[in-house]
């Protein structure tokens, strides 16, 4: 992994500064402030930072515990919530961190960005598409691949030997994130981050950045796309694409400790549907997943007439050919709020 060479100019005690930390709380109270949670670290706040800020200065800072749950989203999925003070942490890192970060992405990253998301990731796909087909007059093949329990297999020695390539002239800094990182493991010590973090959002960009980077100047692949563990690489040429697999798996594998979803690995023309990020694509159009359609419609029978939800899924609709569910959410909604 040879890609990441550029050092940082922030230091340890801009991040734990009294003067981040508000800032953090500022940023991180945004739509929680009804949160009992939130309101019982409120009511000391000063004394509250003041002590989060001592304990980081004299390195005595300790993570504690997740408290675990489940949630949809569609697929069952289990969160683990840092408390308010780790979670603050979290932010206050995150918020120096992340700038600085994002500008040595590609630009086709699309998870957990700014500016960027599910909607102009598949805007990005159809004019890679256009491009790949000569407007659509030659065939399109698409390589699409998932990893396997992608924030489960994240290694904490690797992930901190790439952040120690970046902080190489300061130490502190690289103590605070092993603290952060290792504060959780899945179903292996020292392997797996929690879904949750905020800092996790961007500790997996990081990791995946060396994989991005070797896609794009290593295996020259021009037309690749990644929204988290979800990539495709567009190229006129199967057999080129079908050349790139082992290598593509030996990466994850060898240097990231990640392997490719045997299930969910495809090289399938434009022209029979590529099923990416909730969209069903093809060469003119594109159209909604079945399976998102049907949780479309029980979530708006379920939460009723709520304004904003509704507004989310009509926008969602309105990147597609979706006439018909746009109508049948619009009738439910009508039946919910007569």
């Amino acid at each position: 992994m040879i890609f990441m060479k550029i050092q940082f100019a922030h230091n340890y005690d801009g991040i734990i500064s009294i003067e981040n930390l508000l800032k953090a709380w500022k940023e991180f109270i945004n739509g929680k402030k009804s949160r009992r949670d939130v309101q019982e670290f409120q009511l000391n706040l000063m004394g509250n930072i003041f002590s989060l800020h001592n304990d980081l200065f004299a390195k005595t800072y300790k993570h504690s515990a997740y408290t675990p749950f489940n949630i949809s989203d569609p697929k069952p999925r289990k969160i683990h919530k840092a408390s308010v003070r780790d979670r603050l942490l979290h932010r206050a890192i995150y918020r120096m961190l992340y700038p600085l970060f994002d500008r040595i992405f590609i630009s086709d990253s699309y998870s957990c960005r700014l500016k960027r998301g599910t909607h102009k990731s598949i805007n990005r796909f159809r004019s890679f598409a256009y491009k790949v087909s000569k407007n659509h007059t030659r065939t399109a093949w698409i390589l699409k691949c998932d990893i396997k329990k992608f924030f489960d297999n994240i290694d904490h020695k690797i992930l901190l030997a790439i952040l120690g390539r970046r902080y190489t002239n300061d130490q502190d800094i690289l103590w605070l994130l092993a603290r952060v990182i290792n504060s959780f493991s899945s179903s292996q010590q020292g392997i797996g981050l929690p879904l949750g973090n905020l800092t996790s959002q961007l500790f997996v960009n990081i990791y995946m950045n060396e994989f991005d980077q070797f896609i794009k100047h290593k295996l020259k692949a021009r037309y690749y796309i990644r929204y988290a563990d979800d990539f495709v690489i567009l190229f006129e040429d199967k057999k080129w694409l079908k050349k790139m697999l082992p290598k593509i798996s030996e990466f994850l594998q060898s240097k990231l400790g990640l392997k490719l979803h045997a299930d969910k690995v495809s090289i399938k023309t434009l022209a029979s549907g590529i099923d990416f990020l909730g969209w069903v694509h093809f060469p003119d159009h594109r159209s909604v997943r079945t399976t998102t359609r049907k949780r479309m419609l029980r979530g708006v029978k379920r939460i009723g007439y709520k304004d904003e939800s509704i507004q989310s899924y009509l926008g969602l609709l309105s990147h597609g050919n979706s006439r018909g569910l746009r109508q049948k959410i619009e009738e439910e909604v009508y039946i919910n709020s007569g």
